[in-house]
């Protein structure tokens, strides 16, 4: 599961990124369970291109019987286990190295056959929903499918969506191409654009990235600061037309899918498939904008602290409390999560500590291509692996470790309690079992320290976090929804009505107190996820949502509903899923109890530091 969520990153006083030849075998993850070689990627490649030819035997004998519909169906499951095994490899190779050639190549080639892939198989899903009712809940109840009644109950949901057999072979054609500006927008971002070198306040020159334009706004030096902010958004500049125009064509692909489909809107087709009310979206909204004053009053704390006659969006990563920043080795953050999840038991400790240690689970460092930021990706038969560009002079990454083994272990014990056919959970629950990992270690931290230097410091890392994620990522939810809005009612997106919604969305979020430069109104072309919409409102339900479920496993020391929730995967929709843990979503309480939590850290925050 991917999450991509800006973290404090931060680098050594060095002056260059290594090559990828350059990096320790033991710092990066080992890919042999998934292939040993590139040669066996190359054969199971190969053998997925003769493979997938033969569901065609099948066509048109699917509502013959129960048994006839439960072969296709484990013959799907086999192409689709294969295919998970070539994804994500091609896909890691490629995160590792997004400027190496072969990586490229393997990536393309195999992006081909997917969608030759979905073309043969795209009759399947129309012809599964022409059974007629009646038999359809016969067939339900035969043996031969029990182990595939929840995905069918969730695909006969489509069938109001579902198009003809020759309609929907066309969207399987239209796939990659509809994807494709996400790629696009990435390969810019990642590879083409050159930030360039940057003497920062100790004299040294730095080379300036998308992993670590951050670690220089961690600096106490204000000048410094605004140089980086201005530096990095430059580039931005120089590519603003191009970026305006990939976002606008990524937005008219969503709308073009979600009118193809028969969905009123982009918004419901994204939100459709998890079974998530439009309404959670809106009262996510409406709920984070009636509770700006805590807020406000955080920068405003912010403001005096730092002594600034102005604030400005690069002033907002700077600790408050800098003495307390410290250098954590990688070994050392591994321990620091491992007791700080204890509370989840003995079995979750011990896997994590053993693919952290010995099995190589992550590709620590950054190196030059490498994809920035950090996630968690695997397959159903092996390991999960986490990507990280890990800096061991700031504490926040430490967060993104304990984010993203959250993601590895939901998927651990998911793969180990559940069918292939329903392993496979949504984002939304997924950045529940990241963030309630961030919340441990906050508690962790919080309970073992006396000094209150660094209780304000940790204080200030969850107000930070709080209102990076619930905050920010509303923020760009609501940049999501007001562009695809703009789309469908059929009004331009050019690059000033991007730059005109962003700066609306700005001086709401930020309030009057707060100086926006110009140069951040590109920030909404450098956000990621805008390319592929309608994920970051599931940034700030799961934070909302885990810090209830931490509350109440510390509180009552059972994670037994966690780990089952855990253990779910996706063998039901969200928002019951949620339910049997302890939290409900369809309503806006969790928010509510999570900015509660922020305004009482920013009243500590306020007391600790005078």
């Amino acid at each position: 599961m991917i999450s991509v969520r800006e973290k404090d990153d931060a680098i050594h006083a060095n002056t260059a990124i290594p090559t990828r030849d350059a990096v320790k075998i033991e710092d990066t993850w080992d890919l042999t369970p998934v292939f040993v070689t590139l040669a066996d990627w190359q054969a199971g490649f190969e053998k997925l291109a003769v493979e997938f030819q033969k569901i065609t035997q099948w066509k048109g004998r699917v509502g013959t019987s129960a048994g006839t519909l439960g072969e296709v169906l484990e013959f799907e499951k086999s192409l689709d286990l294969s295919i998970e095994n070539l994804r994500v490899y091609a896909s890691l190779r490629l995160s590792e190295d997004s400027s190496d050639a072969q990586n490229l190549a393997r990536s393309s080639k195999l992006d081909g056959l997917l969608t030759r892939v979905s073309e043969a198989c795209s009759w399947l899903g129309p012809e599964i929903q022409a059974i007629d009712d009646a038999k359809f809940a016969h067939f339900l109840a035969d043996p031969a499918l029990s182990e595939w009644t929840i995905p069918l109950r969730k695909l006969r949901r489509l069938k109001a969506h579902t198009l003809s057999t020759a309609e929907e072979r066309i969207m399987a054609l239209a796939g990659s191409v509809l994807a494709g500006f996400d790629d696009a927008s990435g390969q810019l971002m990642d590879v083409d654009m050159q930030f360039g070198m940057l003497t920062d306040d100790r004299g040294q020159t730095v080379e300036l990235s998308q992993s670590s334009w951050m670690s220089l706004l961690l600096r106490p030096d204000a000048e410094l600061r605004r140089r980086t902010f201005q530096q990095f958004y430059a580039e931005f500049d120089a590519h603003k037309f191009t970026l305006a125009s990939t976002l606008s064509h990524s937005i008219k692909g969503d709308v073009f899918y979600a009118r193809a489909r028969n969905y009123p809107s982009a918004r419901e087709a994204a939100l459709f498939r998890d079974d998530v009310p439009v309404a959670v979206y809106d009262n996510l909204i409406e709920t984070v904008r009636a509770n700006f004053t805590p807020l406000f009053r955080y920068l405003e704390l912010r403001k005096r602290v730092l002594k600034l006659d102005e604030i400005h969006q690069y002033d907002l990563f700077v600790p408050l409390v800098p003495k307390c920043e410290k250098t954590t080795p990688f070994d050392e953050a591994t321990d620091l999560v491992l007791t700080s999840l204890a509370p989840l038991g003995a079995e979750y400790v011990s896997v994590l500590g053993d693919g952290l240690r010995k099995h190589r689970w992550c590709d620590r460092y950054e190196n030059k291509g490498k994809r920035s930021g950090a996630f968690s990706s695997g397959t159903f038969a092996n390991p999960p692996y986490l990507l990280m560009n890990y800096k061991a002079d700031v504490l926040g990454d430490v967060y993104t470790l304990a984010h993203e083994v959250g993601h590895s272990m939901h998927s651990w014990y998911s793969a180990r309690n559940q069918p292939f056919q329903t392993y496979d959970y949504p984002i939304f629950t997924a950045e529940v079992a990241s963030t309630f990992n961030e919340c441990l270690l906050t508690e962790h931290l919080l309970k073992t320290t006396d000094d209150p230097k660094f209780r304000a410091y940790i204080l200030c890392r969850e107000i930070d976090d709080i209102r990076g994620t619930i905050f920010r990522q509303t923020m760009f939810a609501e940049f999501e929804k007001l562009t695809h809005d703009a789309e469908e009612k059929g009004e331009p997106l050019t690059l000033d009505v991007f730059r005109s919604i962003y700066r609306g969305l700005l001086e709401a979020y930020f309030g009057s107190g707060f100086t926006i430069d110009g140069e951040l109104e590109l920030e909404c072309l450098r956000i990621p996820h805008f390319y592929s919409a309608f994920y970051v409102y599931k940034y700030a339900t799961g934070l909302s949502a885990a810090v209830a479920l931490a509350e109440q496993v510390l509180a009552t020391g059972d994670a037994s509903k966690f780990l089952g929730f855990l253990k779910s995967g996706g063998s039901e929709f969200p928002i019951p899923t949620l339910q049997k843990a302890g939290v409900d979503m369809s309503t806006p309480a969790p928010i509510e109890s999570a900015l509660r939590h922020f305004a009482k850290r920013v009243e500590e925050l306020e007391a600790l530091l005078g």
